[in-house]
């Protein structure tokens, strides 16, 4: 009795010493970022409103969108055809005042379909010949990338290395691509013939994998009243890439307890089986854990969650929130697991139950 009682005042005294830091990081806050932050909640609302005339439901995938947009992070969404996804990220590009571009992957597509090729001009004053770069579909700021695991290997490594540097390379020469730069990756769950899975070291570099469902019935009834008239929505811009360059860069600048971090940092490594100390059913399910990028993928998205909903504060409820996206595609199941039908969805489940937001 006395180790409980011992324990529930060490819980206390933790959550109270958070919720100090996290008072104090308010109140030291510059008050450029404070306002910043107010902006930016105002702005998510004003978004959620203007995608609303065009997209019904799925809030909770533009959520995610803005948050790994925010963070500058890449998104994989797993969804059938018919999901709105394209009319999604096209709205969210014209609200957010970004150029977009759509890349349809197919088993023929090259490398330099996407990245760009030089090819050899004639200056007609001089009879010179130069060598003349010319950009792909890459040089967007929000590129769909369309059923990724349609095209081979080497043209998927291309595109998983623009998104990591920021950059294409072409004939020896390094281009940098438009800031700000987010992908959208999708792919199909029911076609899988004649495709080339995602190896697991190319989904550890999407900060998200959403999972989009089908609509309601109410949401279904909605969608075909409105795309089967003739009304035609008008999207207006809520904000531009510079501010929302300047928007990543307050993300970076939010300050997160260690208690939050610790949190985080306990979650991914719990989902490791060669520790000892991890749950039975980890050891029991699990072939591969998440890696040190899913610890620094769930403090940034725990950071941009934070500022959209308006607090210059992370805490335990944010990492929580967004855990079973960031998680997800970094939990490589075994054989028992998937003959008893337990997925990592369940698993994360499973470890945000076991690990106390303390």
């Amino acid at each position: 009795m006395a180790d409980e009682n011992q324990k529930t005042a060490e819980q206390a005294a933790a959550a109270a010493a958070t919720a100090a830091v996290e008072a104090h990081a308010a109140a030291e806050a510059p008050v450029d970022d404070t306002k910043a932050v107010k902006m930016l909640k105002e702005a998510r609302e004003t978004i959620l409103a203007e995608l609303r005339k065009v997209i019904v439901g799925q809030e909770e995938v533009v959520d995610l969108m803005l948050i790994a947009i925010f963070s500058r992070g890449h998104s994989l969404l797993m969804g059938v055809p018919g999901l709105a996804k394209t009319l999604m990220v096209v709205s969210l590009s014209k609200v957010l005042n970004l150029s977009f571009k759509r890349i349809q992957f197919t088993p023929d597509l090259m490398p330099a379909d996407i990245t760009g090729t030089d090819i050899i001009e004639e200056d007609r004053a001089t009879g010179r010949r130069i060598f003349s770069f010319i950009k792909g579909p890459l040089f967007a700021n929000i590129v769909l990338a369309d059923e990724i695991n349609r095209t081979p290997p080497k043209t998927q490594a291309a595109l998983l290395e623009a998104m990591q540097e920021h950059s294409v390379t072409a004939g020896g020469n390094t281009y940098r691509l438009e800031e700000p730069f987010f992908v959208l990756a999708t792919q199909n769950p029911v076609e899988q013939e004649g495709t080339y899975n995602l190896p697991e070291a190319q989904l550890d570099r999407f900060m998200f994998l959403i999972v989009l469902d089908y609509p309601k019935l109410e949401e279904e009834v909605d969608i075909a009243s409105r795309t089967t008239s003739s009304y035609i929505p008008e999207l207006q811009q809520v904000l531009n890439g510079e501010q929302i360059m300047d928007l990543q860069a307050l993300v970076r600048r939010v300050p997160i307890s260690r208690n939050v971090i610790r949190y985080a940092v306990r979650l991914v490594n719990a989902t490791r089986p060669t520790i000892a100390s991890n749950p039975d059913f980890i050891k029991k399910w699990v072939s591969w854990g998440s890696g040190p990028r899913a610890s620094q993928n769930l403090l940034l998205a725990g950071k941009a969650r934070a500022i959209l909903h308006g607090r210059y504060n992370v805490s335990c409820e944010d990492i929580a929130a967004i855990a079973p996206h960031v998680l997800r595609h970094r939990i490589l199941t075994n054989f028992q697991a998937q003959a008893e039908g337990v997925n990592s969805v369940k698993i994360v489940e499973m470890l945000l139950k076991q690990i106390p937001t303390e």
